[in-house]
């Protein structure tokens, strides 16, 4: 790791709480942003590149190289999504898509869901002890047999390609790169 570079390792608390949703507990085990680098490296085929540049006081945007922008700020700014708020989206967002094949093959393809991710911060360690999720998703037609193979085949999809949930549940290494403008090894005063 370079001189400008600054590990920052958390670890999951190791104690999984069985939730209503019948899932183990998530956590969030580190957050970081990244200063946008302005590298000239090509970007491999397929990769998208995401960034997150200042807009005002507490106030962001995130883009990719694909076009997306999502607006980012404080819970009181109206039409910004805080950095919490993502993490839960994404969660959301990955378990619905991680199940998509499988729900689509027993519904069809216009079926409805809806996926809610709750949490409270505990803001005096700075993390989500606990987020939750609810998928919303009508099973009426089938019969009750039917529908709970679904539901489990819906939790074996979501805890194999949640990539999001995976990650949040095993914890994750950041390294955050401090980029200075000042040659290597130099150091900023």
């Amino acid at each position: 790791m370079s001189a400008r570079a600054t590990a920052l390792r958390a670890a999951a608390d190791g104690t999984p709480r069985q939730v209503s949703s019948g899932r183990s507990d998530r956590t969030i085990i580190g957050m970081t942003s990244q200063t946008p680098q302005t590298s000239t490296d090509p970007i491999a085929p397929g990769h998208t590149e995401l960034r997150v540049e200042r807009t005002g006081t507490r106030r962001y945007v995130g883009m990719s190289t694909r076009g997306a922008r999502v607006e980012i700020g404080s819970a009181d700014v109206e039409g910004v999504f805080t950095p919490g708020e993502l993490l839960k989206i994404a969660l959301g967002a990955c378990s619905a898509m991680a199940s998509d094949f499988t729900v689509s093959r027993r519904l069809g393809d216009d079926y409805e869901a809806t996926v809610r991710i709750s949490g409270d911060a505990d803001r005096s360690n700075e993390r989500y002890p606990l987020l939750e999720e609810r998928y919303e998703l009508d099973m009426s037609e089938l019969d009750p047999e039917a529908a709970a193979r679904l539901v489990d085949m819906i939790r074996r999809s979501v805890d194999k390609a949640c990539t999001v949930g995976r990650t949040l549940q095993a914890g994750t290494e950041i390294d955050l790169a401090i980029e200075t403008g000042f040659e290597a090894g130099d150091t900023a005063r």
